[in-house]
This record gives structure tokens, sequence and C-alpha cells, in this order.
């Protein structure tokens, strides 16, 4: 991109006129974003003949004031088509594009404009707390708490579509009342960058141990091996909420031991926080999935299938590659299907649970999950109950 931007451009005070021509024409201003954690509009990018400057920012906040800043010190949400010129800028001025889900930032609160109670509205769930729920407003990064006596088992990353009752402000945050009409999991309303996925050459089941040397390889592993050498990734995992200074600080590990000591509430906060921060965590969903999988298979379903398709979003519509458990970062995706064939085999759909477990089989072919036990079982017409209790 910052190629294309400056191919015609000769010297530096051509080529910012052209990275200012280029915001104005394809970057789709206005666009949410910060400076210096503060929430803003950003409504212009201006060139006014400064190089050591460079280009500048119209910056909007809640209150309609405007004020002008360098563009380096503004922040855009990825995925937007301004965060990716913006990135090209900084590329062409020698620095690396500014990682959001790094900075310490307030929300962007929803405007009047936002809400129209006199209709139907979508909104995307972030973080839910007993009554009340933060969401999203879709296509935009902005925040308003609902307020709603059937929110209380929504799943972050689900879409609600909600039927507005009242609109109303209290110390400056927006709130909406309503009733939800319906959810529905939507991964491309979201609007998220999908995660990094990085290559590591070829995996050979040639090289693999399936079991006795002198015997022929189990059945469950001939088509795996039929598929011959395959390409081996390992998929990006995103951690909101940890301490940079101390690298043992681990969010999920500290809501495993909440939930393990009882602490549900506490649990489940910690979680939902780092939902709000990021629906990428995908360790998020396969957890709050395994609180509510006991007791409501039907919510964890949903929990486990949010997760696996935010996943998706990284593998494209064909994917045909190796995510190894032994690669420590594959390992939330690879927890949300597994707990997603689980909750469909507990919820009696066992045709659908079968070709989970065998997708497992393709994507960890030395599962260490035990997905071939799991396929077995259910061919065998065995329910999960029958199933638990035989390996408890």
């Amino acid at each position: 991109m910052m190629g294309k931007i400056t191919v015609a451009a000769y010297g530096e005070d051509e080529q910012l006129w052209a990275f200012c021509q280029a915001f104005r024409d394809y970057a789709k201003l206005p666009v949410d974003g910060f400076v210096i954690g503060e929430p803003v509009s950003i409504v212009q990018v201006r060139y006014d003949g400064n190089a050591r400057r460079g280009l500048t920012a119209v910056c909007r906040k809640a209150d309609g004031d405007e004020y002008l800043v360098v563009l380096m010190d503004v922040a855009l949400p990825q995925g937007t088509e301004a965060e990716r010129y913006l990135a090209a800028y900084r590329k062409w001025a020698g620095l690396n594009p500014v990682s959001l889900s790094l900075l310490p930032r307030k929300k962007h609160r929803a405007l009047d404009e936002d809400i129209d109670i006199s209709g139907s509205l979508d909104l995307i769930v972030l973080n839910v707390k007993d009554q009340a729920a933060r969401c999203r407003i879709p296509g935009t990064e902005r925040i308003v708490t609902l307020r709603s006596g059937d929110v209380w088992n929504a799943a972050p990353g689900e879409v609600l579509r909600i039927r507005p009752r009242k609109y109303w402000l209290f110390s400056g945050h927006p709130f909406l009342s309503g009733e939800i009409e319906t959810r529905r999991i939507d991964i491309p309303v979201l609007g998220l960058t999908p995660l990094g996925i990085e290559g590591f050459g070829l995996w050979d089941p040639a090289g693999e141990s399936w079991g006795d040397e002198e015997k022929p390889p189990p059945e469950w592993a001939k088509p795996i091996i039929q598929r011959g050498p395959r390409p081996l990734f390992e998929m990006e995992q995103v951690m909101p909420g940890t301490d940079p200074e101390d690298p043992f600080d681990d969010p999920i590990l500290r809501a495993s031991d909440l939930w393990e000591a009882g602490a549900l509430e506490e649990a489940n906060t910690v979680l939902m926080d780092m939902a709000e921060a990021d629906l990428r965590c995908l360790d998020v969903h396969s957890h709050l999935g395994n609180m509510v999988f006991e007791l409501r298979p039907r919510d964890a379903l949903r929990h486990y299938e949010i997760g696996m398709r935010i996943g998706e979003l990284s593998l494209g519509e064909v994917f045909d590659g190796v995510l190894l458990w032994g690669f420590i970062d594959n390992r939330p995706f690879l927890r949300c299907v597994c707990g997603y064939g689980l909750s469909l085999w507990r919820l009696d759909r066992p045709d659908e649970a079968r070709a989970v477990f065998e997708r497992m089989l393709l994507l960890n072919p030395k599962d260490n999950q035990g997905a071939r036990f799991m396929r077995a079982d259910v061919q065998a017409g065995k329910t999960w109950e029958q199933h638990r209790e035989e390996w408890e």
C-alpha cells in the first residue's frame, strides 16, 4: 500500500501530499479512534506543507469540540480502512503500526444519534454481569450498557436484536433498556481482525509413530496418513489484561483458580473483562463454556461456537493444515472445537458431534484431546453420559 500511494510522488513533500489525498479518498472518515487513550472521532486528515510535522488529524470529542493533533499520535481500531492507511503512513515514516490492544484507553460512549428507540437495533455483547451487558454498536467502537431481565446468559460475541424501551444517560454513560427479540452468532458483524497464523513447514504423517510398528496403523489414523504431508501452523493467541512487567501473570489461570476455589462470580468477572478488552481471546470463550457446561449445555454450546468461529476467521473457507496441540497457542482454538463437539453430543446431536471429532483428528493428528475415543463412542451409539461414566 505504501508503494502504491507514493509511486508517482518524488520527494518527501510530494509523498506527504499523496498520503493526505489517499486518506481523503479511501480512508472512510470519520472513524472512531484514540489520542493518548482518550476516545475521539477522526473527521479529517490534513497536510499544511510542514514536512517536519507531517500529516495532522482533526479530532472531535464527544462534546463536539474539535482540535488538531499530529497523525502519528492517533491510534485506530484494527480492521478499519483508516487503520490500514495509518499503518502504511507509519511504515513510510519508519515506525511500526500501533497495537491498540496494548494501549490503556477509555471507551467510546454511544451518542444520542447512535440510538434509535423507534425500531429494533442490533448490539454486540462484550461483557455480561447479572441483568446488564456492555455492548458495542456494530460498525463502531461505541459502547452502551443494556439492561434487560433476559440478558444474564448472553455470550460475549453474540449479536442481540433489541426492541428498545428507554434510553438515558447516567454520569455521562449511555444506558438502554429493552427486550431481546433474537440472538445470533454472526461473526462478520463483529468486525474483528483475524488472529495471525504462522507457518512451520510441512507435517508429514510418514514420520510419525502410530502405535506398534509391526502392525498396520489403527483405523482412525488411516484417513490422516492417506492425506500425506500437510502445512503446519500455529495460531496467534491474544491475552488482554496481562501485566507486561510480570511474565508469569496469566488472567486465564487466575480465573481457573477462582473457579476451582468456588469463587464463580469473581472468575466470571475476570473472563468477561477479558472478553470486553478483546473478543479474539479464544480461551475466554472456552473457559466460559466450561463454567456452564454442567448446568447449561445450550449456553456452553454458544460460548464454544463463538470462540471456534472467531478462530476460523484465520483459517479461511478451505483449510487443510495441521494445528498441533504441542504448539501452545493452538490450544485455545482446539479447546473451543472440542467443547463444541461435546456440547452437541450432550444435546443429542450425535451426527454433528461425530463430524466435529473427525475434524479434530485432522486438525491435531496426535489427538491429545482423545477425539478418536469420542468418535468411536458416538459411532457405537453411546450417549455423552455413558461416555463420561465409562471414562470416569
